[in-house]
């Protein structure tokens, strides 16, 4: 894909979405850490309603430590995979008073140390947290990357992600991140995307496919449809 195609991508998906910002509720880089933890295979919405009276009880990393593991399952059990989510906010809350002073790092490589925190946890933090350029792909901005072009169908995450830093200028990542998570939550979603009014459909070879086949449907005789 050449750049001028990467350019309209961009400006169209920023014209449809000027605002996006990261939607899981937080107030300090702890928080946010903890946030995207939990929302692995998990919806924002659905965090956002356990991170409400979670964010209310644990202020700190030892807030966390001073409670047995059971309570902690029991404060987020409405999120998938809470018991090992629970073993890892426990084990990152301790790492991080044995070598961070109770801080959350800002070094990319640092985060990545931490339990329960990848790739995609560490890009979320840094860009949001301390305004670091990153691209994080989570599965809304690998389908709409995958779908608009911007990347290869059989492209890792990683490989989804080199890719796009390579052409979106490194001033826009962060946007473009949350831009791509946007259009492809409200919009250009996984099972019903919507692709007759999609600004971006002539790129789309998933779109392209999905409306060619909504066409032959439309064209079939009743009589042949009443048969089958």
């Amino acid at each position: 894909m050449n750049q001028t195609k990467v350019r309209h991508i961009l400006d169209t998906i920023a014209e449809m979405f000027p605002d996006a910002h990261c939607e899981l509720h937080h107030s300090n880089p702890f928080e946010l850490t903890i946030a995207v933890l939990l929302s692995a295979q998990c919806t924002d919405e659905t965090v956002n309603k356990v991170t409400a009276d979670l964010f209310q009880k644990y202020k700190r990393p030892e807030d966390y430590l001073a409670v047995p593991l059971e309570e902690l399952e029991q404060d987020i059990r409405r999120i998938g995979l809470f018991r090992n989510k629970a073993k890892n906010i426990q084990a990152l809350s301790a790492m991080l008073l044995d070598k961070y002073g109770g801080e959350v790092p800002q070094e990319h490589e640092k985060l990545t140390e931490l339990p329960g925190v990848g790739r995609k946890t560490a890009n979320v933090v840094v860009s949001n947290a301390f305004g670091v350029p990153a691209i994080a792909v989570d599965t809304h901005v690998e389908r709409v990357s995958k779908r608009l072009g911007l990347a290869n169908e059989k492209d890792s995450v990683l490989e989804v992600e080199k890719k796009l830093m390579k052409r979106v200028p490194k001033d826009e990542w962060t946007q473009t991140h949350h831009r791509l998570i946007f259009f492809g939550r409200y919009h250009c979603k996984a099972q019903n995307p919507n692709c007759a009014v999609c600004p971006s459909l002539d790129l789309c070879r998933e779109g392209k496919k999905r409306m060619k086949s909504e066409q032959h449907r439309k064209t079939i005789p009743k009589t042949v449809k009443n048969k089958a």
